[in-house]
């Protein structure tokens, strides 16, 4: 019971790394909020919590709305009274190089992963800053560490939020609020999935050359992540600010011969 007494609000949770940490959280003691835009997802995973003995609310909002988002992290401090965990999970990937990426495409997922991260934590710090504790956890990517193909979009903003995670633990430290970063490699999630089915002609062979990249030589899980951020989250932790930690499976110090 890592995360006992613990209130932790999840972004993105209906799925994937959301709905596997949400889960995982959960049997550590947590009383799990759930955000999802997608609300039949979400109401799936705070179901499962429930169904397990845990205790879990879905709430539907749009990270990248101020309104929405505002309203969300009111109704969790309503229902629990306090947020002790942000997991800013909830992000979109982008293919292209950067000449194939329309306006558009671009500003859509700089949207959802840079201002889907500062809108939460800017409405959840002033309580966090209140109560002076808390840990944030913001969802970066190896990408951000390294060049690879076509992903200019989404290395960009993976990138501003390492940066971000950096900056922010610097202004909070002396609210005793920790500001940490996940960055895992690929992991197989529905998302990824239907990104090869999408992307390539045979999805198996370009399975098998993503798990080229990593030197395990296959994907992560997303209960692997769910892992990381469990530690992130909870108290063993402490002595982490600031920090990038890798679940890469050895893509950004590793090299296969």
């Amino acid at each position: 019971m890592r995360l006992r007494n613990k209130v932790v609000l999840i972004t993105g949770a209906g799925s994937g790394i959301g709905r596997s940490a949400a889960l995982l959280f959960a049997k550590e003691g947590a009383q799990v909020v759930v955000n999802d835009l997608a609300s039949e997802a979400g109401e799936e995973t705070a179901a499962i919590i429930r169904s397990d003995g845990g205790e879990a609310v879905f709430i539907q909002a749009d990270v990248t709305d101020p309104d929405s988002v505002q309203k969300m992290v009111e109704r969790a401090i309503g229902a629990f009274g306090r947020i002790d965990v942000l997991f800013n999970n909830a992000g979109i990937s982008g293919v292209g190089a950067l000449h194939e990426v329309e306006p558009d495409a671009w500003d859509r997922i700089v949207s959802v992963n840079v201002r889907g991260v500062y809108l939460p934590n800017k409405y959840v710090l002033p309580h966090m800053m209140e109560r002076r504790s808390g840990s944030i956890i913001n969802m970066s990517s190896c990408v951000a560490e390294i060049g690879l193909a076509r992903r200019a979009s989404y290395a960009a903003t993976k990138g501003a939020v390492l940066a971000l995670t950096k900056s922010m633990q610097v202004d909070y430290a002396s609210y005793n609020i920790r500001v940490n970063a996940l960055l895992p490699g690929t992991i197989l999630t529905p998302f990824v999935e239907n990104f090869l089915k999408q992307s390539y002609a045979d999805p198996q062979a370009g399975l098998d050359g993503i798990k080229k990249r990593q030197l395990s030589g296959e994907l992560g899980r997303p209960e692997d992540v769910a892992q990381a951020a469990l530690f992130l989250a909870s108290d063993e932790s402490k002595f982490m600010m600031g920090s990038p930690l890798y679940i890469d499976g050895g893509v950004v110090f590793g090299k296969n011969a």
